[in-house]
């Protein structure tokens, strides 16, 4: 994929070419916003939404990492909807528990018997309502450091502040995520269980 001249021809208003760069990010920018907003229906909408207003607004687009770019109006459209949500508060967990869920590739045997299966599903199960109890700002960086696998810089960018911010409260949701996941301590496996000082220390990116 020419994604420069794919750029080009989108700012020209030629609708192919965005629906090409729409098909090939809309898998990463939905996972992001399904990581934040722990919705499957809320995390289209932001999605849906974000790829409008990129449209909308590309001819703005003035270079650098368009996929940075693109994330940064998906997590700016979550922020609305948490808004939102904190205004018309809903009572009901039961989008945090998504049945059929694709497992998470870092956590993907494939020698697995149905009882490791089953953890692994608590696991990924118990993970989410720890990500979902992070304030908004901290689930995003543990989501794209994390789960996504952005460097510091690239969520910088993203999220629109700065480096030193980001190393902040990638370390506090980090230690909040740890506190926890001891609540699950016996879900982990051998290799992602927490050490006391001087061992490894889990976080959502380990493999």
């Amino acid at each position: 994929m020419d994604e420069a001249a794919l750029i080009k021809e989108a700012r020209r208003g030629n609708l192919d070419a965005y629906n090409t760069l729409v098909l090939h990010y809309q898998s990463q920018v939905y996972n992001v916003a399904y990581r934040i907003l722990g919705e499957r229906d809320a995390a289209a909408d932001a999605t849906q939404e974000a790829f409008i207003s990129a449209y909308k607004a590309i001819r703005r687009f003035r270079g650098g990492s368009f996929r940075a770019w693109l994330l940064r109006i998906v997590t700016n459209a979550c922020y609305d909807e948490l808004r939102r949500r904190k205004r018309r508060p809903q009572a009901s967990l039961d989008a945090l528990y998504v049945e059929d869920e694709a497992p998470d590739p870092g956590f993907v045997s494939h020698a697995e018997n149905p009882e490791s299966y089953a953890q692994r599903m608590d696991l990924q199960a118990a993970i989410r309502d720890c990500l979902q109890r992070l304030p908004d700002d901290q689930r995003t960086v543990a989501v794209l450091s994390d789960i996504e696998g952005f460097s510091y810089d690239e969520i910088a960018e993203i999220t629109g502040v700065a480096l030193g911010t980001v190393k902040s409260r990638l370390s506090r949701s980090r230690a909040r995520l740890r506190d926890c996941l001891q609540g699950f301590k016996e879900l982990l496996p051998e290799a992602y269980r927490l050490k006391h000082e001087g061992g490894r220390e889990w976080h959502a990116g380990n493999t």
